[in-house]
């Protein structure tokens, strides 16, 4: 398949939902939880920063897998690139 104008602007609205993602996932992994060390109240019978290293960043995590999916499902779509998956049994 040859390369278009259609792949190029796949390409690069792919490339800038992943360098967002990138960003939102360094900002939480290492900026949030580094500075949660600061936030010294009580959360559920636990220092706020438990919570925030423990629950908060996994859960984030999970919301970046998810958004990135249905967002790539929804961009594939719109540039006619999608892989329809039709099982033949």
């Amino acid at each position: 398949m040859p390369w278009t104008d259609r792949h190029e602007a796949h390409w690069r609205a792919n490339q800038r939902i992943t360098v967002l993602l990138l960003v939102i996932w360094f900002v939480v992994t290492f900026v949030l939880t580094f500075f949660a060390r600061e936030l010294n109240f009580s959360f559920f019978g636990g220092p706020f920063s438990f919570w925030v290293a423990a629950l908060g960043t996994p859960l984030v995590y999970v919301i970046i897998v998810a958004y990135y999916a249905r967002y790539m499902e929804r961009l594939d779509r719109q540039h006619g690139v999608a892989e329809d998956h039709q099982d033949s049994a």
